[in-house]
């Protein structure tokens, strides 16, 4: 196992491919915080991020055969999986998600510190922005993730994806421009709360 550390993705998934578990293993830790770490930022929650992270891996082992590897990892592929598995969560969790949006802003202090006013301020922009990622198309997700989330360049995000590297280039730039649009909506329903903050920081 230890000479497999240093070996490609593409070397250790032919062997998974044959069924080697010990490959996948392998696979598995090399990989696994970065997925958990993707799907944490979208969730917020640490258990049902490592959940999401669990079921991207079995959906690998699953489907091993028809796995994608870009430029000798299988990374860019198990991020694609996490965001439809996390479209699914998010799916599934509609009704509770309803009910958390329902729920009133913090009550305003007079005397609250400056400290705890910028942190909730950065709360609120963190929300704001984890609602409107969630709002994009799947596609759209998909092409930020591995662009600007990842940093992987377009002709690899194209490989990953299936699609042309003059696909990957326009729906980069509209996913771009949707996730800032949608941003303004969220914060704009937010607005209440918002200025509460912004006030306090403010007087």
């Amino acid at each position: 196992m230890g000479e497999e550390l240093g070996v490609s993705d593409e070397v250790l998934w032919s062997q998974v491919v044959n069924g080697d578990g010990d490959a996948f293993g392998v696979l598995f830790d090399r990989h696994h915080d970065r997925v958990w770490r993707h799907a944490l930022k979208v969730l917020s929650v640490p258990h049902v991020a490592e959940d999401v992270t669990a079921v991207v891996f079995y959906e690998a082992w699953r489907r091993r055969a028809n796995v994608r590897v870009v430029n000798e990892s299988i990374l860019p592929w198990l991020l694609v999986t996490a965001n439809n598995t996390l479209r699914n969560h998010v799916r599934q969790q509609r009704r509770y998600r309803h009910f958390l949006n329902q729920l009133p802003p913090p009550q305003d202090a007079a005397d609250i510190a400056d400290g705890i006013a910028e942190a909730d301020e950065s709360r609120i922009k963190s929300s704001a922005l984890r609602k409107a990622f969630a709002k994009l198309r799947s596609p759209e997700r998909d092409v930020l993730t591995l662009c600007v989330i990842e940093g992987l360049g377009s002709k690899e995000a194209a490989v990953a994806l299936g699609v042309a590297d003059g696909t990957v280039k326009s729906r980069l730039h509209r996913a771009k421009s949707r996730l800032g649009t949608l941003y303004s909506q969220v914060v704009h329903e937010q607005e209440p709360d918002a200025q509460a903050i912004l006030g306090r920081r403010t007087s």
